[in-house]
């Protein structure tokens, strides 16, 4: 009895597990239209001016299903940045700050997730932008697992945190009559990412 009763709670968590189609190292893509690479930067030290990348590629593989073993790998084509003005734009893309020409890509990579509790977790990985490759701790948030309405498995994260533009070497910028810089070193990373199961 105490066999087939084991047997049968064994069964009972594998089809649990596959009701939500999590499995070894199940590969999660992600859905660009529910999701945003973006950043947030002081301007004239009085306001921000907000931007993103729109080209970029996620991958995540996870085998627990609270991602705390997501293996994440990012590649964002640094000439995609937008902030919604192309001369700012093209500024951005030129020798003065990302170079886009000498380095095209940026990257991200983590292993796993720190967690502090179940609902916030650390994100350590290594960032290499501008020629420079540091690693960096984000904050993040797991917004769980779900089934969507046409058939597939979702998944949602949300990322944040703040690096300093000047150790990436990006170190343009002007002085304002008044004192103070007119862009601020610390950069806010903002992502919200929406990832489907593949």
């Amino acid at each position: 009895m105490k066999k087939n009763a084991l047997k049968g709670w064994g069964l009972f968590l594998m089809l649990q597990v596959a009701a939500i189609g999590f499995g070894q190292n199940t590969v999660w893509k992600v859905d660009p239209s529910h999701s945003t690479i973006g950043f947030s930067i002081d301007h004239l030290v009085v306001s921000e001016t907000v931007g993103a990348f729109k080209d970029y590629t996620l991958q995540v593989v996870a085998n627990k299903q609270d991602f705390s073993d997501a293996k994440i790998d990012l590649v964002i084509q640094a000439n995609s940045i937008d902030t919604h003005d192309p001369k700012r734009d093209e500024h951005l893309r030129s020798s003065d700050f990302f170079n886009v020409e000498e380095f095209p890509k940026i990257t991200f990579s983590a292993d796993g997730f720190d967690i502090s509790d179940k609902k916030t977790y650390k994100l350590i990985g290594t960032l290499q932008m501008h020629g420079v490759t540091k690693q960096i701790t984000l904050n993040a948030k797991f917004g769980g697992i779900v089934k969507d309405p046409w058939g597939g498995t979702r998944a949602g994260l949300k990322i944040w945190g703040e690096l300093d533009r000047y150790d990436f070497g990006l170190k343009y910028n002007s002085l304002l009559e008044a004192g103070g810089l007119s862009i601020g070193r610390e950069v806010r990373i903002e992502c919200r990412v929406e990832l489907i199961k593949s």
